[in-house]
C-alpha cells in the first residue's frame, strides 16, 4: 500500500503558469502544465490552466487557475507549506530563492531548540515555513 499527500494550489486567474515556473526554477523537477484549451473547454481562457504537476525527487505539489468569480471567495483559511530536513545548503537556498519579491517575517537563524528555522510569504502570496535541523551522525 502506498499513500501520498501533495498540496494542492489554486491562483488568481493567470497566475498559476508563472507561479510554478518559478517554483520549477527553485526547485527544479518537472513542470507539466494543461490548459483549458487543451481540453476545449467553453467559457475558460484557453490559455489559462486547468492543472499544472511539479515533480521532484523530495516532493510534488500541483495548481491551477482559480475559476472565475472565486476569487471573491477566498479569505480566512491561512496554510503554510513547510520544509524540514538537515541540509543546510539546499534548504537556505530554497528560503533565499522564495524570499526573492516576498517578504521574510523571520530570518533563517538558530532557535532555542536549536534547528534553523525561518518563515517568509513569496511574490505569490504563499508562505512558507523552513526547519533545518543539524545532520544526525
Amino acid at each position: 500500500m502506498s499513500i501520498s499527500l501533495a498540496p494542492y494550489l489554486n491562483f488568481p486567474q493567470g497566475k498559476t503558469r508563472e507561479a510554478m515556473t518559478f517554483y520549477q526554477s527553485v526547485f527544479g523537477g518537472k513542470l507539466d502544465i494543461s490548459t483549458f484549451g487543451d481540453f476545449h473547454m467553453e467559457g475558460m481562457p484557453a490559455d489559462g490552466v486547468m492543472h499544472a504537476m511539479l515533480s521532484t525527487d523530495a516532493f510534488t505539489f500541483m495548481a491551477s487557475d482559480a475559476m472565475p468569480g472565486s476569487e471573491d471567495q477566498w479569505g480566512g483559511t491561512r496554510v503554510y507549506l513547510t520544509f524540514y530536513g538537515d541540509d543546510l545548503a539546499t534548504l537556505s537556498g530554497w528560503f533565499d530563492a522564495l524570499a526573492e519579491g516576498g517578504s521574510v517575517g523571520t530570518p533563517l537563524e538558530k532557535m532555542v531548540w536549536g534547528d534553523t528555522y525561518g518563515v517568509l510569504k513569496d511574490k505569490f502570496g504563499l508562505e512558507w515555513m523552513f526547519n533545518i535541523s543539524a545532520p544526525q551522525s
